[in-house]
């Protein structure tokens, strides 16, 4: 039987809700796409349907209804998707694609990364060199670190050794639907799967499996499917 790894595409992803999916997917490992980003942006902006998106600048492609104040400072390349608001002090310092539904908060930076539709970074967080899922959100405070202090290449720590990304730059891939507390640190090539609960005020790293809640090193945690009770 073929292993499915927790970084692979189909184990962190909706393929509806990115533009660049497919060209992710086509990567042997999702973080490669990082490498070849602005060109993919510029590839992708140019048969973008000229109906729903519009140029806000040269290399800055705008999709309908998307909301951005007057504070916000937003570099190319980039695509911003439908219905996306970009709050006070933004900070988008290009070579990104933000889906539809986004939320880019206040004093928030982004840079070289790939946003899945509905995915909120709302409060003073920074986002570089990484993957978010659809339905990501990150708490006030929270950043994603992407690079190490030696500035040696990110690794994977893996079961059967640790996988060399061969990136000096590289932050995280966050699966669908997955919530990080406030005042988080999530550290160069951390990989978390559909579905998490990560509890305030942790230094993350390596991989944590889908459907858990990380509470901190020691008490990780599989999250139990609740039980509804009926309508009253």
């Amino acid at each position: 039987m073929t292993q499915i790894h927790p970084f692979f595409p189909k184990s962190l992803f909706d393929p509806t809700a990115s533009l660049l999916y497919d060209r992710l997917a086509a990567y042997p490992y999702p973080w490669e796409i990082l490498r070849e980003l602005p060109e993919c942006i510029k590839s992708l902006g140019k048969i973008l349907p000229d109906k729903s998106y519009h140029l806000l600048s040269p290399g800055i492609w705008i999709g309908e209804n998307v909301n951005i104040a007057p504070t916000a400072c937003i570099n190319g390349p980039c695509i911003i998707g439908h219905n996306t608001e970009i709050r006070h002090c933004a900070y988008i310092r290009g070579n990104a694609v933000i889906g539809e539904n986004c939320v880019i908060g206040n004093s928030t930076e982004v840079k070289n990364a790939i946003l899945f539709d509905r995915t909120q970074i709302p409060h003073y967080n920074y986002v570089g060199d990484s993957i978010l899922g659809k339905g990501t959100h990150l708490g006030a405070g929270t950043v994603i670190s992407n690079l190490k202090s030696d500035g040696s290449a990110v690794n994977i720590p893996l079961p059967e050794g640790k996988l060399n990304t061969d990136m000096r730059k590289f932050g995280a891939l966050i699966g669908d639907g997955t919530e990080v507390g406030c005042s988080c640190v999530l550290n160069p090539g951390t990989i978390i799967g559909k579905g998490c609960r990560i509890y305030p005020l942790n230094s993350i790293r390596g991989v944590i499996p889908e459907k858990h809640i990380y509470k901190n090193r020691e008490e990780i945690t599989p999250i139990l499917e609740s039980k509804h009770l009926p309508n009253q």
